[in-house]
Order: C-alpha cells, then sequence, then structure tokens
C-alpha cells in the first residue's frame, strides 16, 4: 500500500508540473517578423572546433539570409582546430565575415573562451549565437533582429530541432529534445527557470560584460548557455525572453552512434551541480525522481509479482501526463510524426535520465577531441 501511496504522490506532483509547462507554452504568443529592424546591427558568433565539413554549409546559410548584409557580421572562431577548418572558412572570408582565434595557448582552450574572443571582437548591438553544425532558416537573423527590437531584452533563448532519419537512436533523440526545447520555452516563457541551448541564442554585449561573461563558470565541461542564462537572469530577472517563432528555429544533427549521444547528454547533465537557482534544482530533482521511482517499482516487481500492475499502471500514466505537452511542442516544430514513438521510448528515456544522470557527475567528457572535466 506504502509504494501504491508513494506512486499517487510522485505523479501528482509530476503532473502538475507538466500541466505548468503546458499552460505557459500555449500562453507563449508566436512571433512573426513583420519587417526589418533597420538599426539592428548582429554579430553572429560561432565558435568552431574541427568542422571543416559543416562550416562551409552554414556560412552559405547565412550568406542567403533575409536579413539585409550590411546589418551584420560573421565571425568565426577557430577553436585550434586540427583539421582543415581555417582552409574551409578562406573562401568566405570579407568584410563582413572574419576569422579569430582564442586569445590563449591551445592546450588552456575551450568553447567557452572561443566564444568570449568572439564576443570581444564583436561589433553589434546583439551577439547571436549558434553552432557550426547548424542549419539556421532564411530568416533566422530577421527574426532576432524584429524581436530584439519590439521586446528589448537582453538574452533571448530560441527554438533548435534535431535532423533525423529513421533509425531508432536518431527518432530517439529527436523525441527527447524535442520536449526539451518546449521546457525551454514554456519556463522561460513563464520567467519559472531558465534555460536554452547554445545552437540558438543571442544576448546584448552589455549584459555579457555586465555579468563577467563566464567568470566563475569557465572551469565546468557545459554550459556556455544555460549557466550564462542563469548569471544575465540574476542581474536582468525582467530581460530574458523566449523567441517561439517557426522562421527562427535551427536545425543540427544528432549524435551519430550510442556512445556519442550518452557522452553528449553526460556532457550537458554535468551542469547540475553547479546551479545555484534552487528553482531549477528543484525540477531536475523532482524528474529526476520520478524517472527514478520506475526502477525502484521495476526491482519491487521482480521481487513480489503483485507490483507488475503497479509498474504498468505507473508507466501509462507518466505517458498520458506528459502526451498532451509533448503533441502541443510537436504541432509547433512540425513534428507529429513522432507522437507514435513517444509511449514506446519511455523505457529507454527513463533509463537514460537515470543512467546520464548518475553518470554525468562522474569522470571527464570528451568534446571535438578534448578532454574537459
Amino acid at each position: 500500500m506504502l509504494l501504491w501511496t508513494l506512486t499517487a504522490v510522485l505523479l501528482g506532483l509530476y503532473g502538475c508540473l507538466i500541466f505548468f509547462y503546458f499552460y505557459h507554452w500555449r500562453r507563449l504568443p508566436l512571433h512573426v517578423p513583420q519587417k526589418a529592424a533597420s538599426d539592428v546591427y548582429l554579430s553572429v558568433v560561432i565558435a568552431a572546433r574541427n568542422e571543416e565539413a559543416t562550416l562551409p554549409v552554414l556560412l552559405q546559410r547565412l550568406m542567403e539570409q533575409s536579413y539585409p548584409g550590411h546589418l551584420f557580421e560573421i565571425i568565426i572562431v577557430d577553436d585550434f582546430s586540427i583539421d582543415g577548418t581555417r582552409d574551409a572558412v578562406i573562401p568566405f572570408l570579407n568584410g563582413r565575415v572574419r576569422l579569430i582565434q582564442p586569445n590563449t595557448e591551445a592546450a588552456l582552450s575551450s568553447k567557452k573562451k572561443a566564444i568570449e574572443a568572439g564576443v570581444t571582437a564583436a561589433k553589434g548591438n546583439l551577439i547571436v549565437i549558434t553552432d557550426a553544425d547548424c542549419l539556421p532558416p532564411p530568416r533566422w537573423l530577421e527574426s532576432m533582429a524584429t524581436f530584439y527590437r519590439e521586446k528589448d531584452p537582453v538574452f533571448i533563448a530560441a527554438p533548435v530541432k534535431f535532423l533525423h532519419n529513421g533509425s531508432l537512436l536518431q527518432l530517439f533523440q529527436a523525441t527527447d529534445f524535442m520536449v526539451l526545447q518546449g521546457i525551454t520555452a514554456a519556463s522561460t516563457g513563464a520567467n519559472f527557470h531558465t534555460m536554452c541551448n547554445g545552437a540558438n541564442l543571442a544576448y546584448t554585449g552589455g549584459a555579457f560584460q555586465a555579468v563577467n561573461g563566464f567568470k566563475g563558470i569557465d572551469s565546468v565541461a557545459s554550459g556556455d548557455d544555460m549557466l550564462l542564462m542563469y548569471k544575465i537572469w540574476k542581474q536582468y530577472p525582467t530581460k530574458v525572453a523566449y523567441l517561439k517563432s517557426e522562421e527562427a528555429v535551427v536545425c543540427t544533427e544528432p549524435m551519430k552512434t550510442w556512445k556519442d549521444f550518452f557522452n553528449q547528454r553526460k556532457r550537458w547533465a554535468s551542469k547540475t551541480m553547479h546551479y545555484d537557482d534552487y528553482r531549477i534544482t528543484a525540477v531536475l530533482g523532482l524528474v529526476y525522481l520520478v524517472n527514478l521511482w520506475f526502477l525502484v517499482l521495476l526491482v519491487a516487481a521482480f521481487l513480489y509479482p503483485s507490483y507488475w500492475k503497479l509498474v504498468l499502471v505507473y508507466l501509462s500514466l507518466k505517458t498520458l501526463i506528459e502526451f498532451p505537452f509533448v503533441a502541443a511542442v510537436a504541432s509547433f516544430y512540425n513534428e507529429r510524426r513522432l507522437l507514435p514513438y513517444f509511449p514506446f521510448f519511455q523505457p529507454l528515456h527513463i533509463l537514460y535520465t537515470v543512467s546520464v544522470g548518475f553518470l554525468s557527475q562522474l569522470g571527464n567528457y570528451e568534446w571535438k577531441g578534448r578532454q574537459t572535466k
């Protein structure tokens, strides 16, 4: 009876959290850029390490932006690549495209130091950040500029979408990441807690300088996005916004192997213990406990077969609680085709959440051939 009671309490709390996200996702208005913000100069900063294959595609996309070319610059920060990254950029170099390196030794460099070098060199009113392997849509910069002009934020979180083929790994990543993006939008829109993704965000140079950039978080393996966002939110709690726009969805490739996927998610989760925001700590704790509880029930069912019914009820209710929110987010991303897979991914999602949450606090992580802690 105790397990049934605890299960009901956990699902009740979790249901309230998911409904909160669902409500604020629906409440967040769509932004449609109406006209160019002709007085907003943008600096696009891209930290690149070993990206010779992807950078030319990204740069071509940036050349094709609807936003006037004289109103933005592109700064590629070569983070001491050991492939042909620099050679791949050279054909694009002109008055708008610059190639620089971090002002440090290669052994001491990191993605944060690369971004910091780009921000320091930037001339724009607004610094727009993306990754070297991303694909922005034609009106991406136009959306950023008009949103910035209309809302006057100092930090903008924006949507990211995983491309995918028919493989189990890529379908799972696309579904899981889509849900994270929905939570990002809802939590930021509600000013509940801070979330974002470094593939698509923007901030003012003044805000970056006001919080001393990455100082204090520069030793963390990840966090060039969320930890910086939280620093800026503390300084400007009413000036952080989410750009919910179909014209601003940046696409990126998922990981190609399960090993790379787990390594990526461990690196992302490694910053968990560095949050000093009790709101996101409480949310992460509840979500982790909800997933861990399923494994507890599973063990109980193997020891006492009468609990198998509780396992099935728990899994079914968790899926039903989440489904309306997932469906709403999938509609925005034009990914309703992922919905039939969602119930079947639940056990895999639970197992990965619990294992990654634990393992992320141990050991080192690899990023672009570089070991980080």
